[in-house]
């Protein structure tokens, strides 16, 4: 009967008696060898997605930046007397830093002060003679018209008090500004004028770099800007050692030229020197999978995973070859290893 359906299947050409066994004799042999079933199970491995996970180190240049890099200017024009600070010393907040000639203007607070008094001399007369016109009227012993003039005179003085002593604040500001001092704890990082120098409003003394407050900037791509945005923890790398950051703030702005945003960071404890160059790092918290377990199927990356016996194939439409995948997977799902190469989506899988 095989010999009979091979004829009639055009497996067998008539041919010589020869080639008609050889043929027949391949037809048996071929008939003896068992079909494999298209749902035949295949055989894999497969690890639970906790085994396999990793967590992706990601490392970018960064520099220690001080909050205040100020230049101190004179305000008042006077001669520099002296300046008890030199460059890369530590000054504390409140220390003084320049000395100016304060001569001039203490002179002109000594008047000013000196006529604020010989007003207060006066009012305190118009007073006087306020409270006299006063009693009079009520006895109508005045006139109305020199009550008026009374309170008018009054008035006038209160007013130029006013003023006067606003002069006189004025002036001890000025005195005030004759001395130069830190306004916060600083490193004093240049020296622009000299002693017996002329200062004038404006003219740069010195530059202070803040030795207390100090931030990490660097900047990213916006694309690893996204993935900042949930880590807690952030380290500093020089090549002494490693300081332990948070992040602060991430500028809602995008450099137009490099394409990247700041981000800024504080210190946890103990700070490092301004202007220290190092690497920022951190350690992505997402579970990732690594990079050999993607494939593609129908031009799609995705990866392998099993569920009820069966093999279901996970599209992962932002997996890039040769890198980690970010997924969500639970710890105990298990992710095919060997024998993946050659699954198929909804093929039957038997675990070895």
């Amino acid at each position: 009967m095989a010999v009979s359906q091979a004829i009639r299947w055009g497996w067998i050409i008539p041919c010589s008696p020869k080639i008609r066994v050889l043929g027949l004799g391949l037809v048996l042999a071929m008939a003896t060898i068992p079909l494999r079933a298209a749902d035949q199970p295949v055989n894999i491995t497969a690890r639970p997605f906790s085994d396999i996970a990793t967590y992706p180190e990601h490392r970018a240049p960064a520099v220690v930046v001080p909050q205040n890099d100020s230049k101190l200017n004179a305000e008042v024009t006077a001669k520099i007397i002296s300046i008890p600070v030199r460059v890369g010393q530590v000054a504390d907040k409140g220390a003084t830093l320049v000395r100016l000639q304060p001569a001039d203007f203490s002179l002109v607070l000594q008047r000013e002060q000196a006529a604020l008094k010989s007003l207060e001399a006066r009012i305190e007369l118009a007073r006087y003679q306020l409270q006299r016109a006063q009693t009079l009227s009520k006895q109508q012993a005045v006139s109305e018209e020199l009550l008026k003039q009374r309170e008018t005179d009054l008035a006038v003085l209160l007013a130029e008090q006013t003023g006067q002593q606003a002069a006189v604040e004025q002036a001890s500001r000025n005195v005030e500004k004759c001395t130069v001092r830190a306004p916060f704890k600083a490193i004093i990082s240049e020296k622009f004028a000299q002693e017996g120098e002329l200062a004038a409003p404006g003219t740069p003394l010195l530059r202070i770099i803040d030795a207390e407050h100090n931030e990490v900037s660097a900047k990213l791509s916006t694309m690893k800007v996204d993935l900042v945005r949930s880590v807690k923890q952030f380290k500093f790398l020089t090549e002494q050692r490693a300081y332990e950051l948070t992040l602060r703030a991430i500028t809602p702005s995008v450099d137009p030229v490099e394409r990247t945003q700041e981000l800024r960071l504080e210190f946890v404890d103990d700070k490092a020197l301004p202007g220290s160059a190092g690497e920022l790092f951190w350690q992505d918290n997402q579970a990732h999978l690594p990079a050999e377990y993607l494939l593609r199927r129908k031009n799609i990356i995705g990866v392998f995973i099993v569920k009820e016996n069966r093999a279901e194939f996970v599209a992962l439409p932002d997996a890039v070859e040769g890198r980690p995948a970010r997924v969500t997977f639970a710890g105990s799902q298990r992710v095919v290893e060997k024998g993946r190469f050659r699954l198929q989506h909804g093929d039957t899988v038997t675990l070895k």
